[in-house]
């Protein structure tokens, strides 16, 4: 299929596709920072153009593509225990996410998604402070419920964040995640097949047209975090997570 089927096929104009890579492009440069968070800030975007249940699988592609790309360089600064504990909790939670995903009427996951991503806004603009280091235990609901967000919303990776950044230090926990993800993108992937999601053409097109936009992003990320404070560059993309979150609450009680 030719990128002019494609565009027929979605029924994108010029303008439409621009926006799209540049939704993909800023998305990568926070994932290429932070090591997560690109639905956060593709979503909103994305979701003008094409529903929820075509966005999450969407990214899941491109996100199988960045994050074994992360893990590579990383690999030997994963802390396996952690990483074990997580994972069995993980799966579980995508695969309620993926059935939610796909039966949830699509107005309501616009209007779910506006108030998750407004509330993970808010909660990162107002928790400054590392938290003291949580027990172990912890892991069983932040793997379940960062699975759950992260098929239903394609992103908890900020869960895994929270949970490893208080018990290992910032590069095995960095890294840790890292691996975590790739596997939640591999459990993602394998579920969405089994689902039949990705039998339509066109949407594995789209991925492949949008990897150069990826690759850019996660360029501009890796020069980023040698240029400026992560924390400061986060801090601004996630303020304007909460006017995304806002926007789609509002654009929803619209309807």
């Amino acid at each position: 299929m030719s990128l002019v089927e494609l565009m027929s096929q979605w029924s994108f104009s010029s303008v439409d596709w621009l926006v799209i890579g540049l939704g993909i492009a800023l998305a990568y440069i926070v994932f290429g920072i932070a090591g997560f968070g690109t639905a956060l800030v593709a979503g909103p975007i994305l979701i003008v153009f094409m529903p929820l249940s075509k966005i999450i699988p969407l990214l899941v592609l491109l996100d199988f593509v960045a994050a074994f790309g992360n893990l590579l360089q990383s690999r030997r600064e994963v802390v396996k225990p952690e990483l074990l504990r997580l994972l069995p909790c993980m799966a579980i939670g995508c695969t309620l996410g993926v059935i939610f995903l796909l039966n949830l009427h699509s107005d309501l996951l616009l209007l779910l998604m506006g108030v998750f991503i407004s509330t993970y806004a808010i909660y990162s603009l107002a928790i400054k402070a590392k938290p003291t280091a949580l027990a172990a235990g912890w892991a069983v609901p932040m793997g379940v419920v960062g699975g759950l967000f992260g098929a239903l919303f394609g992103s908890g990776g900020f869960l895994y964040a929270i949970y490893l950044n208080s018990r290992l230090p910032k590069d095995p926990a960095r890294a840790t995640q890292s691996a975590l993800i790739s596997a939640s993108t591999v459990v993602r992937l394998s579920l969405f097949l089994i689902a039949g999601v990705y039998a339509e053409l066109p949407l594995l097109m789209l991925a492949v047209c949008l990897l150069p936009a990826m690759a850019l992003g996660l360029w501009l990320g890796r020069r980023l975090t040698l240029r400026m404070s992560r924390e400061a560059f986060v801090r601004l993309v996630t303020w304007l997570v909460l006017a995304s979150g806002i926007a789609l609450i509002g654009r929803y009680l619209s309807t």
